[in-house]
Parts: structure tokens; C-alpha cells; sequence
């Protein structure tokens, strides 16, 4: 589905990432997870969209990023951490996301 060198790009840079990173194709399929959301126990060839609870995904600005071809950011439902949507370049179907806690700030 992407090319295995977009793959490994990803695991270089995002696999020391404090907090979970998912590299997802448009049609919500998980191409690869760093190593926080691997502990987390996020799957590789899962749907994001199906991960639990539904109302988590409300505000999930995927779509705008990867007609836009760039970057969109937002707050979880809950307020408690911002999101992020990063359109990989090359990629036209492909995007980064990932969150930090808003208590950190």
C-alpha cells in the first residue's frame, strides 16, 4: 500500500517519540505504529476509526490535511490532548497522527 522506505522514514523519526505516532493511509488502515503506540497495543493493518470509543474520533481533521497537503492540528473531544494530522509528502494518501497531553503545556 506505501512504500517501504516511507515506512522505515517513519520508524526513523518517530520511533523515540515520547507519545503514540501512527502512519495511516486514507482510508483509515494503520501502516505502521512507533514504539509508544505499539506499547499501547495499536496494530499495524487495524482501522484507526475502529478504535474505541467512537466519540474519540469526532473533530478528526485526516480528510482536511490530505485535500489541503498540509498539516491541520485540533483538541481531543475531551479537551485533554491536541491532535495532529501531517499529510506525508509524496504521499497523497498518506498522513502522520499523532497527540501530546495538554497537561504538559
Amino acid at each position: 500500500m506505501v512504500d517501504e522506505k516511507i515506512v522505515e522514514s517513519f520508524h526513523r523519526m518517530w520511533d523515540t517519540f515520547p507519545e503514540r505516532a501512527r502512519l495511516i493511509h486514507r482510508d483509515r488502515t494503520v501502516l505502521a505504529v512507533n514504539r509508544k503506540a505499539a506499547e499501547m497495543g495499536m496494530k499495524v493493518g487495524a482501522r484507526c476509526i475502529d478504535d474505541p470509543p467512537p466519540e474519540a474520533h469526532r473533530g478528526c481533521k485526516a480528510a482536511d490535511a490530505l485535500k489541503a497537503g498540509e498539516g491541520r492540528y485540533g483538541l481531543n473531544p475531551a479537551g485533554t490532548r491536541i491532535r495532529f494530522w501531517i499529510p506525508v509528502d509524496g504521499c497523497k494518501d498518506v498522513y502522520v497522527h499523532f497527540s501530546i497531553p495538554t497537561d504538559h503545556l
